[in-house]
């Protein structure tokens, strides 16, 4: 098939879930054997229009984002335009449209007249107020249009797709509850973890992974991966970490990742008096997170709001790294019943504080545990969240849209 992916995210530079996604998916279908191609808005690390990434052709329009205005027009007229010529130019089977700006240009420009796929990772209108409350500049008018705005544009997209693809059942209920998408409509396609990239150390290897990335090696090592915004709940866990470290001095947490709050949470942390227990990583390239995986005896996830699924779970698990979560959106999904991590009660920083102490007691009093862990860890991605199977299902879902075999989907491919 000749396969397009309309975006408004990128595979030049993966730096989120919706990048990876988008990138296992487009690069996987292109491995087996499909003609495909990526359309999205120029970013500022564009220094093209147009670009091969092992061997998906990514086309690119230009924005001019001086206000929310010139940004919508832009995207609307460049995008429009772009989707034309590609038409034109390539012929495509089958279109995924990922996020739904660049899908609302494209069906300016024609995508409504053929059957196509929306894969939705979150509401539009909730990541942009999670963004305003991170940057602290909330305004009450506009962001009042900006919703308004993205919903309706978001909802069109919507109703316009034959098929609409999530990761999981948590989003799949926000659609039901927000936009009254019928769950027949709906088909879910968990996330993935690549397989190859991610896995486990020997005992030995993680040593000298954590003199190589400057860990100590005689520490029990929390981590956690997170962009410092105010949805990912950090100051819960720096806050846990009070009650932790009086239960197990030896506890030491790193937190990867960037982002607005970074002042504040240091500044919580010297608070508390928890420097000696609490560094920060800045962003950890991509080439050094698995090592980090590798390196921690726990991964932390202690988001408050809008986890659609949770790739960095998944990243964890294959590591051999047994994760803790709050049971917020995919998370649940992905580590209630057999999986081999456990669940916050709730996202307090009380309920934090008793599961890491109950987890990091145990691994403490029990040498053989966090290899044991490590093999349950591995083995419950593999039966279940290689990329492969989203890969596949995903190619199913398109070539079953092309002939047009579009029946209710309202069970997991």
């Amino acid at each position: 098939m000749k396969i397009l992916f309309i975006s408004d995210v990128s595979i030049h530079q993966v730096i989120g879930g919706a990048e990876r996604v988008l990138y296992e998916q487009a690069v996987g279908l292109r491995r087996l054997g499909h003609e495909v191609h990526v359309m999205t808005r120029r970013l500022d690390t564009h220094e093209a229009l147009a670009d091969d990434i092992c061997g998906v052709r990514e086309w690119r329009y230009d924005v001019k984002a001086q206000n929310p205005l010139s940004f919508l027009l832009t995207t609307l007229f460049n995008g429009a335009r772009l989707f034309r010529d590609l038409e034109k130019r390539v012929g495509f089977d089958a279109v995924n449209a990922h996020q739904p700006f660049s899908a609302w240009a494209a069906l300016r420009g024609g995508l409504g007249k053929r059957p196509f796929v929306y894969t939705c990772h979150s509401l539009s209108f909730e990541e942009y107020l999670s963004r305003r409350r991170a940057l602290g500049r909330r305004q009450r008018i506009l962001d009042t249009i900006n919703v308004h705005l993205r919903k309706k544009i978001e909802k069109t997209v919507l109703k316009k797709a034959a098929g609409i693809i999530v990761l999981s059942s948590f989003t799949k209920e926000k659609l039901r509850a927000v936009y009254g998408i019928d769950e027949g409509k709906v088909a879910i396609v968990p996330g993935g973890v690549d397989l190859g990239r991610f896995h486990p150390a020997a005992p030995e290897d993680r040593t000298e992974i954590r003199r190589r990335l400057g860990l100590p090696t005689d520490r029990l090592v929390l981590l956690t991966v997170r962009n410092l915004v105010p949805r990912m709940g950090l100051e819960n866990l720096i806050t846990a970490m009070g009650d932790v470290v009086r239960s197990v001095p030896a506890a030491i947490l790193v937190i990867g990742g960037t982002g607005p709050l970074r002042e504040g949470l240091v500044r919580l942390r010297d608070d508390l008096g928890l420097t000696p227990h609490i560094r920060f990583a800045g962003f950890i390239p991509e080439e050094d997170l698995p090592d980090y995986y590798r390196a921690a005896d726990l991964f932390v996830l202690p988001t408050v709001e809008l986890e659609g699924f949770g790739l960095v779970t998944l990243e964890a698990l294959a590591s051999g790294t047994p994760v803790l979560g709050t049971p917020v959106g995919g998370t649940r999904e992905i580590l209630q019943g057999n999986a081999p991590g456990r669940l916050f009660r709730d996202t307090t920083p009380s309920a934090m504080a008793e599961l890491i102490i109950q987890e990091a007691v145990l691994l403490v009093k029990e040498p053989g545990r966090r290899e044991e862990l490590s093999r349950v860890c591995r083995a419950f991605t593999e039966r279940n969240y290689g990329w492969e199977r989203n890969v596949a299902a995903t190619e199913r879902l398109l070539a079953e849209l092309r002939v047009g075999l579009t029946g209710k989907r309202d069970k997991a491919v």
